[in-house]
Protein backbone atom coordinates (compact mmCIF):
# COMPACT_ATOMS: atom_id res chain seq x y z
CA UNK A 1 0.00 0.00 0.00
CA UNK A 2 1.50 3.37 -0.99
CA UNK A 3 1.78 6.24 1.51
CA UNK A 4 -1.11 8.20 0.01
CA UNK A 5 -3.52 5.28 0.19
CA UNK A 6 -2.32 4.28 3.65
CA UNK A 7 -2.85 7.76 5.11
CA UNK A 8 -6.16 8.21 3.28
CA UNK A 9 -7.36 4.91 4.72
CA UNK A 10 -6.34 6.00 8.24
CA UNK A 11 -8.21 9.30 7.90
CA UNK A 12 -11.36 7.65 6.57
CA UNK A 13 -11.31 5.00 9.29
CA UNK A 14 -10.85 7.65 11.99
CA UNK A 15 -13.71 9.72 10.58
CA UNK A 16 -16.09 6.75 10.65
CA UNK A 17 -15.07 5.98 14.22
CA UNK A 18 -15.50 9.58 15.37
CA UNK A 19 -18.89 9.73 13.68
CA UNK A 20 -19.96 6.62 15.60
CA UNK A 21 -18.81 8.26 18.83
CA UNK A 22 -20.82 11.39 18.10
CA UNK A 23 -17.72 13.53 17.55
CA UNK A 24 -18.24 14.21 13.82
CA UNK A 25 -21.94 14.81 13.23
CA UNK A 26 -23.22 14.45 9.67
CA UNK A 27 -20.70 16.08 7.35
CA UNK A 28 -19.06 18.22 10.06
CA UNK A 29 -15.40 18.18 11.01
CA UNK A 30 -12.27 17.52 8.97
CA UNK A 31 -9.11 15.46 9.26
CA UNK A 32 -5.77 15.82 7.53
CA UNK A 33 -2.24 14.39 7.54
CA UNK A 34 1.07 15.38 5.98
CA UNK A 35 2.32 13.32 3.06
CA UNK A 36 5.52 15.32 2.42
CA UNK A 37 7.00 18.19 4.41
CA UNK A 38 9.17 19.97 1.85
CA UNK A 39 7.40 20.88 -0.28
CA UNK A 40 4.29 20.68 1.89
CA UNK A 41 1.66 18.23 0.68
CA UNK A 42 -1.15 16.95 2.86
CA UNK A 43 -4.30 14.91 2.53
CA UNK A 44 -7.53 16.42 3.84
CA UNK A 45 -11.06 15.10 3.95
CA UNK A 46 -13.37 16.42 1.26
CA UNK A 47 -16.15 18.87 2.06
CA UNK A 48 -19.78 17.80 2.34
CA UNK A 49 -19.17 14.06 2.78
CA UNK A 50 -20.97 12.04 5.44
CA UNK A 51 -18.27 11.17 7.95
CA UNK A 52 -20.02 7.93 8.85
CA UNK A 53 -19.51 6.70 5.29
CA UNK A 54 -16.14 8.24 4.46
CA UNK A 55 -13.72 6.22 2.33
CA UNK A 56 -10.13 6.75 1.20
CA UNK A 57 -11.52 8.21 -2.04
CA UNK A 58 -13.05 11.07 -0.02
CA UNK A 59 -9.67 12.69 0.60
CA UNK A 60 -7.87 15.32 -1.46
CA UNK A 61 -4.15 16.06 -1.83
CA UNK A 62 -3.28 19.74 -1.47
CA UNK A 63 -0.16 21.84 -1.20
CA UNK A 64 0.73 25.25 0.15
CA UNK A 65 -2.00 27.83 -0.36
CA UNK A 66 -4.56 25.11 -1.08
CA UNK A 67 -3.02 24.20 -4.44
CA UNK A 68 -4.54 21.08 -5.95
CA UNK A 69 -1.83 18.43 -6.36
CA UNK A 70 -4.06 15.94 -8.15
CA UNK A 71 -7.33 15.88 -10.03
CA UNK A 72 -10.13 16.54 -7.55
CA UNK A 73 -13.52 14.94 -7.47
CA UNK A 74 -15.01 17.33 -4.94
CA UNK A 75 -13.64 20.19 -2.87
CA UNK A 76 -11.45 20.26 0.24
CA UNK A 77 -12.80 21.31 3.60
CA UNK A 78 -13.44 25.04 3.91
CA UNK A 79 -11.26 24.95 7.04
CA UNK A 80 -8.20 23.86 5.10
CA UNK A 81 -6.35 27.16 5.87
CA UNK A 82 -6.44 26.30 9.58
CA UNK A 83 -4.81 22.93 8.93
CA UNK A 84 -2.15 24.52 6.75
CA UNK A 85 -1.37 27.13 9.42
CA UNK A 86 -0.90 24.43 12.05
CA UNK A 87 1.47 22.55 9.76
CA UNK A 88 3.45 25.71 9.03
CA UNK A 89 3.70 27.01 12.59
CA UNK A 90 3.73 23.91 14.79
CA UNK A 91 5.31 21.26 12.54
CA UNK A 92 2.47 18.84 13.12
CA UNK A 93 2.12 15.63 11.13
CA UNK A 94 -1.67 15.38 11.36
CA UNK A 95 -4.55 17.65 12.38
CA UNK A 96 -7.94 16.40 13.58
CA UNK A 97 -10.90 18.78 13.90
CA UNK A 98 -14.09 17.50 15.53
CA UNK A 99 -17.31 18.93 16.94
CA UNK A 100 -17.98 17.15 20.23
CA UNK A 101 -20.80 18.30 22.48
CA UNK A 102 -18.40 18.76 25.40
CA UNK A 103 -16.07 20.88 23.28
CA UNK A 104 -18.94 23.17 22.32
CA UNK A 105 -20.39 23.49 25.81
CA UNK A 106 -17.11 24.05 27.64
CA UNK A 107 -15.70 26.43 25.03
CA UNK A 108 -18.60 28.76 25.73
CA UNK A 109 -18.74 28.24 29.52
CA UNK A 110 -15.02 28.94 29.99
CA UNK A 111 -14.80 31.65 27.35
CA UNK A 112 -14.45 34.45 29.96
CA UNK A 113 -11.22 32.73 31.11
CA UNK A 114 -10.10 32.14 27.52
CA UNK A 115 -9.24 28.59 28.50
CA UNK A 116 -9.62 25.62 30.84
CA UNK A 117 -6.87 25.36 33.46
CA UNK A 118 -6.06 21.87 34.75
CA UNK A 119 -3.53 20.51 37.21
CA UNK A 120 -2.97 17.14 38.86
CA UNK A 121 -5.10 15.18 36.38
CA UNK A 122 -3.46 11.88 35.40
CA UNK A 123 -4.55 12.13 31.76
CA UNK A 124 -2.44 15.26 31.26
CA UNK A 125 0.44 12.81 30.84
CA UNK A 126 -1.23 11.91 27.54
CA UNK A 127 0.20 15.13 26.11
CA UNK A 128 3.73 13.88 26.77
CA UNK A 129 4.27 15.28 30.26
CA UNK A 130 6.14 13.13 32.77
CA UNK A 131 3.85 13.80 35.73
CA UNK A 132 0.20 14.80 36.16
CA UNK A 133 1.05 17.71 38.48
CA UNK A 134 1.87 19.87 35.47
CA UNK A 135 -0.38 22.95 35.21
CA UNK A 136 -1.80 23.47 31.73
CA UNK A 137 -4.34 25.73 30.13
CA UNK A 138 -6.38 24.39 27.22
CA UNK A 139 -6.85 27.57 25.19
CA UNK A 140 -10.09 28.84 23.68
CA UNK A 141 -10.04 31.02 20.55
CA UNK A 142 -13.03 32.91 19.21
CA UNK A 143 -14.96 31.66 16.22
CA UNK A 144 -15.25 33.44 12.87
CA UNK A 145 -16.89 32.82 9.50
CA UNK A 146 -13.51 33.24 7.75
CA UNK A 147 -11.18 30.27 8.20
CA UNK A 148 -8.13 32.46 7.68
CA UNK A 149 -9.19 34.54 10.67
CA UNK A 150 -9.74 31.37 12.70
CA UNK A 151 -6.19 30.36 11.78
CA UNK A 152 -4.89 33.70 13.09
CA UNK A 153 -6.87 33.42 16.32
CA UNK A 154 -5.80 29.82 16.86
CA UNK A 155 -2.14 30.65 16.33
CA UNK A 156 -2.36 33.45 18.91
CA UNK A 157 -4.15 31.22 21.43
CA UNK A 158 -1.82 28.18 21.42
CA UNK A 159 -0.35 27.35 24.83
CA UNK A 160 2.96 25.55 25.55
CA UNK A 161 2.57 21.82 26.08
CA UNK A 162 -1.00 21.71 24.77
CA UNK A 163 -1.41 20.20 21.27
CA UNK A 164 -4.78 21.71 20.51
CA UNK A 165 -7.13 24.68 20.69
CA UNK A 166 -10.86 24.94 21.33
CA UNK A 167 -12.81 27.23 19.02
CA UNK A 168 -15.68 28.87 20.87
CA UNK A 169 -19.08 27.29 20.12
CA UNK A 170 -17.45 25.41 17.27
CA UNK A 171 -15.14 22.53 18.09
CA UNK A 172 -11.61 21.34 18.77
CA UNK A 173 -8.46 21.31 16.68
CA UNK A 174 -5.96 18.72 17.95
CA UNK A 175 -2.71 17.70 16.33
CA UNK A 176 0.26 15.38 16.68
CA UNK A 177 3.37 14.13 14.93
CA UNK A 178 1.35 11.41 13.20
CA UNK A 179 -2.29 10.46 12.60
CA UNK A 180 -2.10 8.02 15.52
CA UNK A 181 -0.73 10.67 17.88
CA UNK A 182 -3.32 13.22 16.74
CA UNK A 183 -6.02 10.63 17.48
CA UNK A 184 -4.53 9.91 20.91
CA UNK A 185 -4.39 13.60 21.74
CA UNK A 186 -7.99 14.02 20.60
CA UNK A 187 -9.11 11.25 22.94
CA UNK A 188 -7.16 12.80 25.83
CA UNK A 189 -8.83 16.16 25.19
CA UNK A 190 -12.28 14.58 25.21
CA UNK A 191 -11.54 12.82 28.50
CA UNK A 192 -10.37 16.11 30.01
CA UNK A 193 -13.51 17.88 28.75
CA UNK A 194 -15.79 15.29 30.32
CA UNK A 195 -13.74 15.37 33.54
CA UNK A 196 -14.04 19.16 33.65
CA UNK A 197 -17.77 19.11 32.95
CA UNK A 198 -18.56 16.66 35.76
CA UNK A 199 -16.14 18.29 38.18
CA UNK A 200 -17.73 21.68 37.53
CA UNK A 201 -21.23 20.25 37.81
CA UNK A 202 -20.49 18.53 41.13
CA UNK A 203 -18.83 21.65 42.53
CA UNK A 204 -21.89 23.69 41.58
CA UNK A 205 -24.39 21.25 43.10
CA UNK A 206 -22.44 20.89 46.37
CA UNK A 207 -22.01 24.64 46.74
Amino acid sequence: MNDRLHIATLLASAARDFHARGWMWGTSGNLSAVLTRDPLAFLITASGRDKGELTADDTLLVGAGGEALEEWHGKPSAEMPVHERIYAKFRAGAVYHVHTVMAGVLSDHFWPDRGITLEGVEMLKGFGHDAPDVRLKIPIADNHSDSNVIADLLEEAVQPGVPGVLIRNHGLYAWGDSPQQARNHLEVFEYLFQYTYYRTKLASSSG
